[in-house]
């Protein structure tokens, strides 16, 4: 919180409080009265910092929408205390909730303007690759029973690996465009949260969508969106598995983790 505050007020932005929006792997802090959004990510993650603001900055300049970086200072990444701070415009929620159809059309002109950027990105199978290191490893996942350790490594190994196997319709994608990702303001739906931007089908994006969003996205492939949700839901399953992980009811969503590979699987006869 300091690091955040403190940034903002050397850059000239008045701060006289500081509201905790969201505390997760990154911290979200509500800045005001300059009304700034803040986000603070611990040491180590400077490198995603920064290629979540390159991201932010290109689909910007494309007309895509997503939350734009504070448009009163610099569009980069601040480091105080060993903390890498960005700092964003802040949009306030509305109550409105976001319909499928609105929600297709969102994500749809998402991945037009995607479309549009030039980006090294990563594949989604690169961070299916690294949770499959953690399922793998006994000493990370100790409470994972052997049954759902293998169940886990099928969808992130065996399913990843035939989803990326056929890459002529891959495309850059948010990466994890859920509901928390999708913020409804006064200018419509907008897309936060783009340090996840990788490569893959646009199944792989709809895979992170609320039940409904699929039907109004044009050309979805169905069996295509089954695998993806598989390696999706085991992609969740296997960061609530680590020993370390530290997420609100972790017991309840490591159960339900691990129903939604199997009906993913079974949905398109992986079972």
């Amino acid at each position: 919180m300091e690091a955040g505050r403190a940034t903002a007020a050397e850059l000239g932005l008045r701060v006289d409080d500081v509201v905790v929006v969201h505390d997760s792997d990154r911290v979200a802090l509500r800045l005001l009265p300059c009304d700034v959004l803040a986000r603070v990510a611990p040491p180590g993650q400077l490198a995603d910092s920064e290629f979540e603001v390159e991201v932010a900055r290109r689909l910007v300049a494309v007309g895509a929408p997503v939350a734009e970086p504070e448009p009163r200072v610099e569009p980069r990444v601040y480091v105080r205390g060993g903390f890498a701070v960005s700092l964003w415009a802040y949009h306030a929620p509305v109550a409105a909730e976001i319909s499928p159809a609105a929600y297709a059309d969102a994500l749809m002109r998402q991945h037009t303007a995607l479309r549009r950027v030039e980006l090294d990105a990563p594949h989604f199978t690169d961070r299916a690759a690294r949770a499959l290191r953690e399922v793998t490893d006994r000493e990370r996942s100790p409470d994972l029973s052997g049954a759902d350790r293998e169940l886990l490594g099928r969808a992130l190994g065996e399913v990843s690996a035939a989803i990326g196997a056929d890459r002529t319709r891959d495309q850059l994608l948010h990466g994890e465009p859920n509901e928390g990702n999708l913020l409804a303001t006064e200018r419509g739906p907008l897309f936060v949260d783009l340090a996840t931007c990788c490569r893959g089908p646009v199944e792989f994006d709809l895979a992170h969508a609320p039940d409904g969003v699929a039907e109004h996205y044009a050309g979805a492939d169905p069996r295509m969106l089954h695998r993806c949700r598989a390696v999706d839901w085991a992609l969740f399953s296997a960061w609530r598995w680590r020993q370390a992980d530290q997420m609100p009811d972790r017991d309840h969503w490591r159960t339900e983790g691990l129903a939604r590979v199997r009906a993913s699987l079974e949905a398109c006869g992986l079972s």
